[in-house]
């Protein structure tokens, strides 16, 4: 088998067995970045020399029998968003093209613990602002299952370089489905954990309440030892929380004996595409036969979910941005008159027209005469979803349904109609408001061969009964 091939398990087990080394495997998957990314533009910054220099670093601590975990050795990307000390961080905007951190963020630090080399930045929509990855400031990323088509967003670059095996694995972040649609979209697993579990620390911002740093993989088994490695209590992070069942791979075993599920009515309406509505119907089925209880119900308050977001989300955002003004790093204009003018016109260049939008409806959102209209009404609207999720969850262990309302749409097709973007993340929005554990798995094709995404959602703190049930499925789907 291509190393590129190989899951970030099977890779690490073949490094830790002498079969290959992490150079070895470094080295062809910066092969594949150089035949493949000017089709698909996944990066916006590759470190060959950096990634070339930390795998030969790691492979003597697997000689030396220091690093014997399960990603020991394997290269992993990360989305542009993340802090990497000495490596170019830009959230894909303008306004950051020039920015170094100083220092790493702590979802990083841990999979460096275990011994990932990391290859390089990923691109994704700028910000985070976006369903498609066609708002950075690099230009779009392309779907590897069909270049004419978008791979989804924010975490596009993410989700489109594990398909297209341009690394092993990646590390994206979902602010209302930023993980879970790309993975849809491109045919990959990917995992939001409940709110807390993945420190935010080093994370550039855009909702600070909803940001949840998670995986993407080719498979289950990966997504579950990446997570594993991710988790940890940070002190320099308050919303961190301390967690002791964090043997996220204990949960990879063939069983869902018993286990209840429910399929929303809200989520297989108007809106939802035939086919898509199809698969994940057929993925109950499965999970049904193999011993599940499944049971259609009403979630109400779905309808909510995206005004209620996008509320939150604007308001967020409009404070987190402020911080880019043009004096302390990052993008300053040319010329100008005067400080206000340097702040007015270093932001209007830097930021792209999908970050003003949202800077300003959050600006609007909150000032004085419409706080309590909008934002405060948006966080009552919250508290209920969150409330109707617990009722929900006193009756099922999993709630099931699609990703998206439709498979990945063609290139300019959303940016052309930026509402009907908001509306492709119906599904996944709720999680976050909520804190809530969702994952995104294969459950196959449309007519045109684009992938189709199933989304399992856990109540706080429940990924391993997640990860068991994605896991039974994927090996039924291997079997057929």
């Amino acid at each position: 088998m291509n190393m590129t091939d190989m899951t970030a398990v099977q890779l690490s087990a073949a490094i830790r067995a002498g079969e290959t080394t992490a150079v070895e495997a470094t080295e062809a998957v910066l092969a594949r970045i150089e035949e493949e990314d000017k089709k698909y533009n996944c990066y916006v910054t590759v470190d060959r020399e950096g990634a070339l220099a930390r795998a030969k670093e790691v492979q003597a601590q697997i000689e030396a029998g220091d690093l014997v975990g399960p990603l020991a050795g394997v290269p992993v990307a990360l989305k542009d968003n993340l802090c990497t000390q000495g490596l170019l961080t830009t959230c894909s905007s303008k306004i950051l093209h020039n920015f170094v951190p100083t220092y790493t963020a702590e979802a990083v630090r841990n999979l460096i613990r275990a011994g990932a080399v990391i290859l390089g930045k990923t691109n994704m929509d700028e910000f985070a602002m976006g369903s498609t990855t066609e708002t950075s400031a690099f230009g779009p990323t392309k779907n590897p299952r069909n270049a004419e088509h978008v791979p989804g967003g924010s975490s596009g670059g993410s989700a489109a370089a594990v398909a297209a095996g341009e690394c092993v694995y990646a590390i994206g972040s979902d602010t209302g489905g930023s993980i879970r649609q790309p993975a849809s979209y491109c045919g990959v697993v990917g995992m939001k954990p409940t709110y807390g579990t993945v420190s935010r620390y080093g994370l550039i911002a855009y909702g600070s309440s909803l940001d949840q740093i998670g995986p993407l993989t080719k498979d289950v088994t990966d997504c579950a030892a990446v997570l594993e490695v991710l988790a940890s209590h940070d002190e320099k992070d308050s919303t961190s929380v301390t967690r002791d069942d964090t043997d996220f791979t204990s949960a990879l075993t063939e069983d869902v004996e018993g286990l209840r599920i429910g399929v929303p009515n809200d989520y297989l309406g108007e809106g939802l595409d035939e086919e898509v509505k199809t698969a994940v119907l057929q993925a109950a089925e499965v999970l049904e036969k193999k011993g599940a209880m499944v049971e259609r119900f009403d979630l109400s308050l779905v309808e909510y979910a995206i005004p209620a977001y996008y509320t939150i989300a604007a308001a967020e955002a409009s404070s987190n941005l402020e911080r880019f003004d043009g004096v302390k790093y990052g993008y300053r204009t040319e010329e100008y008159a005067g400080l206000h003018n340097m702040y007015k016109k270093s932001r209007s260049e830097g930021f792209g027209e999908e970050v003003k939008r949202r800077i300003m409806l959050g600006s609007f959102v909150l000032s004085s005469g419409y706080y309590d209209a909008y934002y405060l009404k948006a966080l009552k609207v919250k508290a209920l979803i969150k409330k109707a999720f617990d009722e929900a969850f006193a009756k099922y262990d999993i709630i099931l349904g699609p990703v998206a309302p439709t498979t990945a749409p063609k290139l300019g097709e959303s940016l052309a109609d930026p509402i009907r973007m908001y509306l492709g993340d119906i599904y996944t929005i709720a999680v976050n408001l909520a804190g809530l554990p969702g994952i995104s798995v294969p459950c196959g094709q449309d007519s045109k061969g684009l992938p189709i995404g199933l989304q399992m959602i856990g109540d706080c703190f429940q990924e391993k009964k997640l990860i068991r049930a994605a896991y039974t499925y994927e090996l039924c789907q291997k079997k057929r």
